[in-house]
This record gives structure tokens, C-alpha cells and sequence, in this order.
């Protein structure tokens, strides 16, 4: 019997919780939520009551959620409240991307997946669409450094669709663009024409691909898999009531990246870092906008789920 890598690992590391296995079963529609946001993202207790906002907004959408985390040596996909307040309190939460999936596993640890661990785990899950706060992209400097997050590539090679607030506002966005549009992946805006910029909605960067409603985007996403290319991105920008302005946000991440580059900070770590500082500089207004777009966003994944169900006669 050939040997097919995505098999192997539904039958050895995948847990599903069973109101994730129900769905899968029924064809119902089902919105993957990273953990990441929960262990590295969010102080305590917002993480987990954000964490609680994000599954309850896909519930009243009519969509099933599902946190995907790594815990003793298996992929959990659909966290109760217990597991979420371990990931929410623990010390020493490994951050998971697609290279460090096998280590955790082997290892046992417990680990948070970042938005392409979560694509992966999803896909392997049979997930098709996932709900983020800001993606990783270019970080400012990555001409030189070559710093340029996982997720991006991730989104080229597995065919899940992303909801983001746009990339995180601490990267270099045009450059994120670029590569992005290098890769192949559709940048779709959620009524909007620009990339939004995280913690604001406008960025000043057209994007060529607008969608007004959910059923234009599962259309979309439907026939992007039937002519078998992998993942799209779909942009929603901050709710207006919670957003910042541009110029309070560049002045944070400013500082902060200074701070960052005198006490030698690079690498996993500067992006947790870099938005610490950011919510300390803005006396906690980038923290609230986070949340309210994280919220958002678990919301419109899963209404384009949902008519996605419909659009392919699932349910």
C-alpha cells in the first residue's frame, strides 16, 4: 500500500474533539483558531477570554470552532476550557510553526501553534478555513536579514483559507505584499480595497482583488481548490470603533523596534516582544484593538465557512 505522509499522521497524532469529528462527518462548517495568540500573544486573563470570545463569535455564526494545540505528543484539534486555560497560564509554551511540528510531537511537549503550524494541523485535520489576528510577514529590515515569517510560504503550499486583520503593523507590509503576490496567493480584501494595517484599517496599499460577501469569497475559494492551488488570504480590516491611528501606532512600533535592536532581541521572540512594547506605549488601546479584530475576524471565517458548506452542496 503506498504510503501517504497526511494518513499517517490523522492516525497517529490527530486528536478531534468530537464536536469537531461530528462536523467533519456532516459536512458542517468548521473555523480552526490558532493558540499562539493565547500562549505568546495575549497577557492573562485576556488571552483566555479572548480565546472564549473567538469560539463563541464562530458559534453564533453557525460555524464549529476549533483551537488547534500540541499536547502530550498528539495535534488537538478543538480545545476545551480546561486545555485553554493550561495554554493561557502555562510557562514554557513551545511556539509551533511547521518546522518545529515533529520535534514537538516527539517530544511531548506543549506547544502553541503559530498561523502556519494551525494551517497545517488544519489541513491535516480536513479544515478549510481559519481565523487569525495578523499574519507574519517581511520584517522591516528583511531585505538585509532574510526575516521573513513561515506563514507566508505556508500559505503557498497548503489550501486553507486565512482571515487576518492584514500582517502585523510591526512588519514592513509593501515588502509583504510583494511577496505574497511572488508566491501565488490571492490577497483578497473584506470589503475593503486596501491591505489593512493590524491595528488600522488603511495602509495605503491597493490590493487588486475585492470581496463584498461571504458568498463571493467561498465562491472564490471553491474554485481556487478546484483548480488545485493552495491557500488565500482574506482581509479584514479592525472594527473602526477599536482602530488606532496610523500615526500613534508608527510612533509605538518606532520605539519599540529600538528598544528591540538595543537589548539584541531577534528572532521567534521579537514579534512578542515588539507587540508588548507597542500596548505598553499606547496604554493598552493596540491590546483592545487586537482582541476586537481577533473576535472580528473568527466571525467572518466563519460566514464565508458556512456559505462555503452551501456553495458546495455540503450541507
Amino acid at each position: 500500500m503506498p504510503f501517504s505522509a497526511s494518513a499517517a499522521a490523522a492516525d497517529r497524532y490527530l486528536w478531534l474533539a468530537p464536536t469537531v469529528r461530528d462536523a467533519l462527518a456532516e459536512g458542517r462548517p468548521l473555523v480552526a483558531l490558532e493558540s499562539t495568540v493565547i500562549a505568546h500573544g495575549l497577557p492573562y486573563p485576556t488571552n483566555i477570554e479572548t480565546a472564549l470570545a473567538m469560539e463563541e463569535a464562530v458559534r453564533e455564526e453557525g460555524a464549529v470552532p476549533a483551537t488547534i494545540a500540541i499536547r502530550a505528543g498528539r495535534i488537538m484539534v478543538g480545545l476545551d476550557r480546561a486545555a485553554l486555560e493550561e495554554l493561557a497560564t502555562a510557562q514554557d509554551v513551545l511556539k509551533v510553526s511547521r518546522r518545529d511540528l515533529a520535534f514537538a510531537l516527539a517530544s511531548r511537549r506543549l506547544g502553541a501553534t503559530t498561523v502556519a503550524g494551525t494551517m497545517l494541523c488544519a489541513h491535516l485535520a480536513g479544515i478549510r478555513f481559519f481565523a487569525t489576528g495578523g499574519i507574519g510577514g517581511v520584517h522591516r529590515g528583511g531585505e538585509s536579514t532574510l526575516d521573513i515569517s513561515a506563514d507566508l510560504m505556508e500559505l503557498s503550499r497548503t489550501p486553507v483559507l486565512v482571515v487576518c486583520a492584514g500582517a502585523k503593523a510591526i512588519l514592513d507590509l509593501p515588502r509583504t505584499l510583494e511577496y505574497l503576490e511572488t508566491q501565488g496567493v490571492p490577497v483578497l480584501g473584506w470589503q475593503t480595497d486596501e491591505f489593512p494595517a493590524f491595528y488600522t484599517p488603511r495602509s495605503g496599499l491597493r490590493l487588486q482583488q475585492r470581496v463584498d460577501d461571504e458568498v463571493q469569497a467561498a465562491t472564490i475559494a471553491r474554485t481556487h481548490w478546484e483548480c488545485g492551488l493552495a491557500g488565500l488570504l482574506v482581509c479584514s480590516p479592525v472594527p473602526v470603533e477599536a482602530a488606532l491611528p496610523a500615526e500613534q501606532v508608527e510612533a509605538a512600533i518606532a520605539a519599540a523596534l529600538a528598544r528591540a535592536e538595543a537589548q539584541g532581541i531577534s528572532g521567534a521572540a521579537l514579534t512578542p516582544f515588539l507587540l508588548r512594547r507597542v500596548a505598553e506605549t499606547t496604554g493598552g488601546a493596540s491590546l483592545r484593538a487586537n482582541c476586537a479584530l481577533l473576535v472580528n475576524n473568527a466571525r467572518v471565517a466563519a460566514r464565508i465557512a458556512r456559505a462555503y458548506c452551501a456553495v458546495s452542496g455540503r450541507s
